[in-house]
């Protein structure tokens, strides 16, 4: 991408590795889409490459990496109101980006019991919910079935928290389960509470 960018009228659209932009990204995000968490796969079908700031309001990020995320289809050519993730933003700018290690985004966000997800700011939560549609209602009920699954497993009884944390938060190898998000913010929840 970098010797692309060399290139006289260089630009996203004539970029010609797209495969190895899709193999990078998937790779990167742990096989994860960058918003909803939801698999992704690293094949034109299996997801999309997202301008995180929009090519149409950004056209000199469109060939930085570090504008690039990997996305799922989002419901494309569904309804607007069941599309999400990037088929739902569009050319809409968002207010945070999921990959700013100085200003994290999983600590603005809450996952309810519920399968909802939520911020305390209410631009954050704007965004959560009109940009991406992060609280359409499949995605709410993949999200409480995966919280479902561990509470009934933490029922059991058997269940060191420290390490499950460690299959969840990217600590160990390999592609993140996914929603993986959701069960990191309920386990360091939990060890919060056991800690104190």
């Amino acid at each position: 991408m970098t010797q692309h960018r060399q290139q006289p009228h260089a630009n996203y659209d004539n970029y010609g590795d797209k495969a190895a932009l899709r193999q990078t990204l998937v790779a990167e995000q742990r096989g994860l889409c960058c918003y909803c968490q939801s698999r992704i796969r690293a094949t034109p079908d299996g997801m999309k490459i997202e301008h995180w700031q929009c090519q149409a309001g950004h056209p000199a990020r469109q060939l930085d990496f570090g504008n690039l995320h990997g996305v799922c289809l989002g419901g494309h050519g569904r309804l607007e109101s069941e599309q999400h993730c990037d088929t739902r933003k569009g050319n809409t700018s968002l207010c945070f980006s999921v990959c700013d290690p100085t200003h994290p985004i999983e600590r603005k966000i809450k996952f309810l019991g519920d399968g909802q997800i939520k911020s305390d700011d209410a631009t954050i939560d704007a965004a959560l919910n009109n940009v991406l549609n992060l609280n359409w209602p499949r995605l709410a009920s993949n999200r409480k079935a995966v919280l479902d699954a561990f509470k009934q497993r933490l029922g059991k009884g058997n269940l060191n928290v420290a390490q499950e944390l460690k299959k969840w938060d990217g600590t160990q190898t390999g592609e993140l389960p996914e929603f993986a998000q959701v069960m990191v913010f309920w386990l360091e929840k939990r060890m919060s509470r056991a800690n104190k």
